[in-house]
């Protein structure tokens, strides 16, 4: 039987709202409490818009997805190859009828995919990244080096969302109260969003709050900010290895020792 959360434990949300709601369900299956408060919110651009950027570029010979929201806004848009940057990109693909021809067997960033042989001689080769707006350019920058085009195309941007004031002083009373043990960040920018979202107090509560993260640049982040933070890194991106590191991270710190 999956472990269970401690009776009262509650885990802070930050990612997009359906898949907040994924996840929080998750938790609440097994007991914790879940307090969704996305940090940034996702919003599709114009198809109008995307294929207008569409018509301007060339064919290409390997289509990289770097999100589910990339895959849910962009996969209409792919041609050739299709490559994930991870499990549940690659799951997101295969669930909208299409095969992945290139995904890391380990790890879900750019680095990963990078080692990927496919990625291995790219010389003369069109490569397309569907993406949202912004984002890491170490991708784009190594497939250039080793003789690449590399072409993106946006499908989707990042916002930050609106919350009103009750809705941040409610959360932040809460987690001043102990309600909130944990936070699950996906991403630097989520954790760079919620500090635009906190007021002060809630700013002074993240580096005292245990945070639950699948990426290792996260963690960097989180330590180099809040070296005294409780930080974790979770077994991978999918939602039975986040919750499964949150249950055993909130049971260990239960246990008399």
């Amino acid at each position: 039987m999956p472990e269970q959360f401690p009776p009262g434990y509650g885990v802070l949300l930050t990612r997009p709202l359906a898949q907040s709601l994924e996840l929080a369900n998750a938790i609440e299956q097994r007991g914790g409490t879940a307090f969704v408060f996305p940090s940034m919110e996702i919003v599709l651009r114009d198809e109008h818009d995307i294929l207008r950027d569409v018509n301007a570029l060339g064919a290409a010979d390997i289509t990289v997805f770097v999100s589910r929201n990339a895959v849910a806004s962009g996969i209409a848009y792919a041609e050739g190859q299709l490559a994930a940057i991870g499990p549940t990109t690659a799951a997101e693909i295969v669930g909208a009828g299409h095969a992945v021809d290139i995904c890391p067997t380990t790890g879900f960033d750019s680095e990963h995919l990078l080692a990927e042989p496919a990625f291995a001689d790219v010389q003369g080769k069109t490569i397309r990244i569907i993406r949202g707006n912004g984002g890491r350019e170490r991708l784009a920058n190594e497939l250039r080096a080793r003789g690449a085009k590399v072409e993106y195309l946006t499908t989707y941007e990042r916002r930050l969302p609106e919350h009103s004031a009750e809705v941040v002083n409610d959360l932040e009373t809460r987690w001043h109260a102990g309600e909130i043990a944990a936070i699950v960040l996906m991403s630097v920018q989520s954790l760079e969003c919620l500090k635009l979202l906190l007021s002060p107090l809630g700013r002074s509560q993240l580096g005292h709050t245990l945070v639950v993260t699948p990426a290792s640049r996260v963690l960097k982040e989180v330590l180099s900010q809040f070296p005294d933070s409780p930080a974790v890194l979770c077994a991978g991106p999918r939602l039975n290895d986040i919750v499964d590191c949150l249950a055993a991270t909130a049971n260990s710190a239960t246990r008399p020792t």
